[in-house]
């Protein structure tokens, strides 16, 4: 009784509740970006929090003004790469089921409309990131073009997904840029190869859901390009993700709740490819949508690991002679 009284209180008060009881004019602009589904923004938000965590001196918090910021701009950002791509999409969408709908698809925007709300939200997206240091900016700058180019990628490439997650984990490199002001790739450099892998994984099953309708339509995807080795391949992404983890906490001195978060990632992700059904899209969408939780345990365990590192001794203690 409890749970369905916990499932009806989410449904009421979900993010998609929220679109549909907006204002009627608003509620294709919010679902242009993606405002009713916000898994995609909380997978492209944790980079940037992981990041701002392994950044943070031992013994604190990482910041909370960043992580706030980064926030902000994961929904618009997001939401802008989301526009690009339903711009790019639309004759496809209008032949895949699950994208059918989707405010241009369907007809509920055009494209000038669509311009127009793409250009508000660059300009918010550069106002956020000009409040940063110039290294965050430049870096962001970069961002910007991996954002834009990213929904071309499907058109050419079965490795899509790839480019998704070089576009996707960008924020592993501009959170510690915005609290250093400065990279240090022995932590930036395997924390981002680690998102990457990460990406491959839950957006090569994300992919799954559509493998019909992308075939019909000429679509190109790691689901298609895998098929029946899919999960051998997930099962080296997420090989790769944990190494990459285990990699950067070591140059990051991190201390044991890191790892033990690490150790339950690997077996989060054990359990994700060994349940997956690829050939049931509900079930595809269950196993995508609960990397959202994973993203958070690995931040709390950068928390809890930071909040408990020493604070290194640079300069050697005096040496005394005593009688």
């Amino acid at each position: 009784m409890a749970f369905m009284e916990l499932s009806k209180w989410r449904r009421n008060f979900s993010a998609a509740a929220f679109v549909n009881s907006a204002p009627i004019q608003t509620q294709p602009y919010l679902k242009l970006m993606r405002v009713d589904k916000p898994i995609g923004t909380w997978l492209y938000y944790w980079p940037f929090a992981w990041s701002i965590g392994l950044a943070a001196n031992p013994g604190t918090l990482p910041d909370p003004y960043l992580l706030g910021l980064f926030g902000a701009a994961a929904v618009i950002i997001r939401g802008a790469g989301c526009c690009i791509n339903d711009m790019l999409d639309r004759d496809f969408d209008k032949n895949v089921e699950r994208c059918r709908t989707r405010p241009l698809a369907a007809g509920h925007v055009n494209m000038l409309q669509a311009g127009v709300f793409l250009g508000l939200q660059t300009a918010a997206a550069i106002a956020i990131l000009s409040s940063l240091n110039d290294l965050t900016l430049g870096l962001g700058a970069v961002h910007m073009f991996f954002i834009a180019t990213y929904p071309l990628m499907k058109r050419v490439t079965y490795w899509p997904q790839l480019y998704l997650g070089a576009t996707f984990n960008w924020g592993a490199v501009m959170g510690w840029a915005a609290v250093q002001g400065s990279l240090d790739l022995s932590v930036v450099a395997p924390l981002y190869i680690s998102g990457i892998a990460w990406t491959l994984l839950y957006d090569t099953i994300y992919a799954h859901q559509d493998k019909k309708d992308d075939i019909k339509i000429g679509i190109k995807s790691t689901a298609l390009r895998l098929a029946e080795n899919t999960k051998l391949a997930l099962s080296g992404f997420s090989g790769v993700m944990v190494a990459g983890l285990l990699a950067s906490g070591i140059a990051n001195d991190q201390t044991l709740p890191y790892y033990l978060t690490v150790a339950a990632t690997s077996a989060h992700l054990a359990r994700q490819i060994y349940t997956v059904d690829l050939d049931n899209p509900k079930d595809c969408w269950d196993k995508f949508d609960s990397n959202k939780y994973l993203g958070i345990l690995i931040f709390l365990g950068i928390v809890a690991g930071t909040y408990f590192k020493e604070e290194k001794k640079d300069d050697k203690p005096v040496e005394t002679n005593t009688v």
